[in-house]
Order: C-alpha cells, then structure tokens, then sequence
C-alpha cells in the first residue's frame, strides 16, 4: 500500500507540475507568434510631406544709370557747297520759255523748232542755277544823293546731264514752255565733277 500510495502521489505531483507548466509555455508560444508576425510586417512608411511650391520674387530693378550726355566736339565739320544738296534727295525742275515770233528765220514751222530749241536751253540754264549757283556782279553808281547807272551781270557755268525732258508745252500763241527734272542724287555728282574740273584748270 505503501509503494502504491507513494507513486500516486508521485503521479499527480508530475501532473501537477505539467498543469502548471503548459499555460506558460501557451504563453511563450503565442508570444514568440506575435513577435514572428511583427517581424513579418513592413514597417509602415510614413506619407510624403506635401510638396511646398517656393513664390518667385519679384525680381528687383536694380536702377539703370543715364546714358551721359554727347559731348560737343570742338571741330566743326567742313561747310562746303556739296553738303546742302547731299542731304536732300529731291527732285530738281527747271523750266525754259521761248518766244516763236523772235527766232531768225523766216519759216513758220522752222521758227517753232528754234523755239522749242531755245526754250530747252533756257531749261538748262534754270537746272544749272539750281546745282551751282549763279555768279552775280552789280555795279550802282550814286551823284547827288541819286542812282545814276544800276548794272547786274550775271554768269552761269556748270555741267548738266542726266535731266530728264518733261514736257514741251505750247503757251498762247507764240511761246514754248519745256521743263526738266534732274534726280537729286546726280546733283553730288554733278558738283564733284566741276569742283575737280576746276581744280585741274587752276593747276594749269
């Protein structure tokens, strides 16, 4: 009886202690699964932070300095009779009359040509005066507090070509009008050639 009743006990003390033993090791166990799972599991990413948009400045105007002001410069450009007449590119006219009942000659329809003809020279002689000028020399003499004699004499001289004959237009009954045009950019050309030619003469 004795041995009997010592492993009985023996046998609930082992059960016992195995009671005991397997809610911990439940415990241990799920507590290991828990763990696994958690190691498992992507730690979890944190949102992105709205974008933040940086305002352009205003872009600052830095003061912008005057340009200074053109110096006057000492020398004075040359003042020749070419300068006017190079600036400006207009058209030049002149215009010529003639009387048909003056020419020498005794022919009606001959008269007209001469006067056509002179006329067209008188054209030119208004061109010449435009592109160079005219030479002008007065005399006027006074007695007694009074003009006595008051003379002009004028005088023209230059080269002409490249006019352009407009038109030969009959005025009345006795006289022709002929006008001529002359392009402005001859005109340099024209004062060039005659100040050379002038030139050349001199050196003679």
């Amino acid at each position: 009886m004795n041995k009997m009743s010592k492993c009985s006990m023996l046998t609930l003390a082992v059960l016992m202690s195995a009671c005991q033993t397997i809610p911990s090791v439940a415990v241990a166990d799920n507590a290991s699964a828990a763990a696994e799972v958690k190691a498992a599991d992507p730690a979890p990413v944190p949102a992105p932070a709205p974008a933040t948009v940086a305002e352009p400045k205003a872009a600052t105007a830095s003061p912008v300095a005057p340009p200074p002001p053109p110096v006057a410069s000492s020398k004075e450009e040359p003042v020749s009779m070419i300068t006017p007449m190079a600036e400006r590119n207009a058209t030049i006219r002149g215009t010529g009359y003639a009387v048909i009942s003056t020419q020498n000659h005794r022919n009606p329809a001959q008269q007209r040509l001469m006067a056509i003809r002179a006329s067209k020279l008188d054209a030119y002689r208004a061109l010449t005066e435009q592109v160079y000028g005219q030479q002008l020399d007065a005399t006027t003499t006074v007695a007694e507090m009074m003009i006595t004699s008051d003379t002009f004499r004028t005088r023209v001289q230059g080269i002409i070509y490249g006019a352009v004959l407009e038109s030969i237009t009959p005025i009345g009954d006795d006289t022709y009008e002929t006008t001529l045009s002359l392009d402005g950019r001859v005109v340099n050309d024209l004062r060039v050639l005659y100040l050379s030619q002038m030139a050349s003469a001199r050196r003679r």
